[in-house]
């Protein structure tokens, strides 16, 4: 059974999350968006070997120390291939903010349906147009890795490179909220939620 542990990273507190298989030794990054030197220790500490890097989509904070733990790690990085113009864009999406320009990676494709351990791949575009939420079981039940589609009482924003307000809320209703209820959500920042919670009390999107 997958083991899971999440911690903010980088300037703007991306969650990052790791996921391992103590049977296996294996395990995934997803969304590591900075301090890589933060997220190599945590991984040697737990002492497993990662095999694949996953990405909710491609915005600066989520994919900041991903080129600096490729190189490490000799992994490949998984994303969306509707986010790569923003992977390109990379060193206008920090220029805008006032951030330093970040390396940029070399990202595999990442499609609906892909499972990496026992994660299943949702495409829920809205936030951006390749925004990926990862859906599967860890020793204390079912979790949903939201990237920046569904926090605590909000959902990401529509007004960035390639948002949507009418795919966000589709991706939401149709992807998110037919999950069990009691389905933790670790969103991309900021504190965890639950489906239930949010499909009744969103202010945003309710089911």
């Amino acid at each position: 059974m997958l083991r899971l542990e999440s911690f903010p990273v980088g300037p703007l507190g991306c969650n990052c999350t790791l996921l391992w298989e103590p049977a296996t030794g294996l395990g995934v990054v997803v969304d590591p968006g900075g301090d890589a030197v933060k997220i190599r220790k945590r991984v040697e500490t737990l002492g497993f070997q990662v095999t694949a890097l996953l990405h909710t989509h491609a915005h600066f904070d989520h994919v900041g120390a991903t080129r600096e733990l490729q190189d490490l790690w000799q992994c490949p990085a998984h994303l969306h291939s509707d986010d790569g113009f923003l992977i390109e864009a990379l060193p206008q999406q920090t220029g805008r903010f006032g951030m330093p320009t970040i390396p940029q990676p070399d990202m595999v494709e990442l499609s609906a349906g892909d499972q990496h351990l026992d994660l299943t791949t949702l495409h829920t575009p809205g936030h951006t147009p390749g925004s990926c939420c990862f859906h599967g079981a860890f020793e204390k039940g079912q979790v949903l890795l939201a990237g920046d589609t569904l926090f605590r009482g909000g959902v990401g924003r529509t007004d960035l490179w390639g948002g949507s307000w009418e795919l966000l809320e589709q991706s939401i209703r149709r992807e998110l909220y037919i999950l069990d209820g009691g389905t933790l959500v670790i969103p991309g920042h900021g504190p965890a939620t639950t489906i239930g919670e949010e499909a009744e009390s969103n202010p945003y999107v309710r089911r």
